[in-house]
């Protein structure tokens, strides 16, 4: 569903716009509310409302019997904010998502099949330098013949 990668700036009032291309499959899959919240590796999530419900119904599962599940859902769930873009496609993003992801200014916004991740736009930088030298070895762990 979400493909690809574009640079994006915040507005003088801090509002991002979505990229056009995301718009258009957010549009295509009648999907109107977003939830945003703390990703891995310093970056946010936004998933559709449906693919939220998915996620949320996978956590809930997690039994919270154990101290990391209870860890991590606190802190992905309470990082949690609805939003809807407005007639621009512009999000306005929580001040602690900002802070959590080190967003300043320049964004990245990549399409991660089910989900679309925000980054900073240096600290993209820096995971796809440092990564990119292994996605061929990555690729071979991960795909068997």
């Amino acid at each position: 569903m979400f493909y690809g990668e574009f640079a994006h700036s915040l507005d003088r009032k801090g509002r991002l716009i979505i990229p056009s291309k995301f718009r258009e499959a957010l549009k295509d899959a009648y999907a109107e509310k977003l939830y945003i919240t703390r990703g891995l590796d310093k970056c946010l999530f936004v998933f559709t409302e449906e693919e939220w419900k998915i996620q949320e119904s996978k956590f809930r599962s997690i039994p919270f019997t154990k101290s990391e599940h209870r860890k991590f859902n606190r802190l992905f769930f309470s990082g949690a904010q609805d939003v809807f873009a407005d007639k621009q496609g512009r999000i306005l993003l929580s001040s602690y998502l900002k802070n959590y992801a080190d967003i300043k200014k320049e964004v990245v916004f990549i399409g991660v099949s089910n989900r679309i991740e925000i980054w900073a736009k240096e600290l993209w930088k820096e995971f796809y330098d440092t990564s990119k030298e292994s996605y061929e070895e990555i690729a071979e762990n991960l795909i068997s013949e």
